[in-house]
């Protein structure tokens, strides 16, 4: 029975508290929160405690920490849990800085505790299946991938401001996934970004719509396609081209009921949030990570998966800013 604390008891925190509910090989011993009473009406729901990080560092009943706080507050409760011996599940990005990842690893790999970053979307049923696809060579060597990842709506104003950016906030989680279909890392990247749903973005010094394509040493190549919105619906749609053939993984629909009648054919629309259409890949993560503790194996993606991600998405920020190819 893996005893988990977790830090931050907001939107995600609550995602994957509802998870670990369910588990019958992990349970919540802690909670914490920068609001204390947002802290006990999730620790109520899970007969759990609420502690102060400081306390759950040096709880014994702590055998590791799932991070949902700020990413500006990670790095210090990372170095802590890795001191104190506590293993180590934290969302995306791991450090606004790839330099202060860097710092992170060396912690991580001299206290030799596990560090998963969440990039959730790597278990979702059907990316999943497309990878070990890809693996198992049904489409042959890979040659192209293009994902597209389009929200319905761009987030609030202040949100952007301290987010770090398109490239470094939503499309990290795409960069990730490039990584894991191509099954290389990318060595150089063209960015380009305009504010097109909003002119504020554009006046906070982001984008809202943006364009990327990464080339691998071996000349494989992938497109990303992001925007902040889509009048449609959340939009999630990767494929995949090889020398054999071609695998793709369609949105995700409220239902799969189709309707023709003498005007056409109608279908229902995407999946609305991205709490609803990853709901399974946020389960299935956690459930490695306990998994993995549980039976000693190595959890991935690791905190180098985070790093390169980073490093990616800075590349595409650079490459943006200055319309040139950036060499990774």
């Amino acid at each position: 029975m893996i005893k988990l604390a977790l830090l931050g008891a907001g939107r995600i925190g609550q995602v994957h508290a509802r998870t670990i509910r369910g588990m019958d090989n992990a349970t919540v011993t802690a909670v914490s929160d920068f609001f204390p009473e947002t802290a006990k009406a999730l620790a109520d729901t899970l007969g759990a405690e609420v502690r102060d990080n400081d306390t759950i560092m040096r709880s014994e009943d702590v055998d590791a920490v799932v991070i949902g706080t700020p990413t500006d507050t990670h790095f210090d409760l990372i170095a802590a849990a890795a001191k104190a011996g506590k293993d180590i599940f934290c969302e995306k990005p791991v450090d606004m800085s790839a330099d202060r990842i860097r710092d992170l690893i060396k912690i991580v790999e001299e206290t030799g505790v596990q560090f998963m970053t969440a990039f959730n979307r790597r278990f979702d049923p059907s990316f999943a299946n497309v990878q070990a696809r890809i693996a198992a060579g049904e489409v042959g060597d890979v040659e192209m991938v293009t994902i597209l990842s389009r929200d319905p709506s761009p987030p609030p104003l202040s949100y952007v401001k301290s987010s770090g950016g398109i490239f470094r906030d939503m499309m990290i989680h795409d960069l990730d996934m490039a990584r894991f279909l191509l099954g290389e890392d990318p060595i150089e990247v063209v960015a380009y970004g305009s504010a097109l749903v909003d002119p504020e973005i554009g006046k906070a010094g982001d984008v809202d719509t943006a364009g990327v394509m990464l080339k691998t040493a071996s000349g494989k190549i992938c497109q990303i396609s992001n925007s902040r919105r889509a009048t449609y619906g959340y939009d999630q749609r990767i494929e995949v081209h090889g020398a054999k053939g071609m695998l793709r993984a369609e949105n995700h629909l409220e239902n799969t009921v189709e309707i023709a009648t003498e005007a056409g054919y109608r279908r229902a629309p995407t999946l609305n949030f991205f709490l609803e259409r990853y709901e399974s890949a946020y389960r299935r993560e956690m459930e490695h990570f306990v998994a993995c503790l549980n039976e000693g194996s190595t959890v991935t993606p690791t905190i180098h998966d985070g790093l390169q991600a980073q490093l990616l998405a800075d590349a595409a920020t650079q490459s943006c800013e200055t319309g040139q190819p950036v060499a990774i």
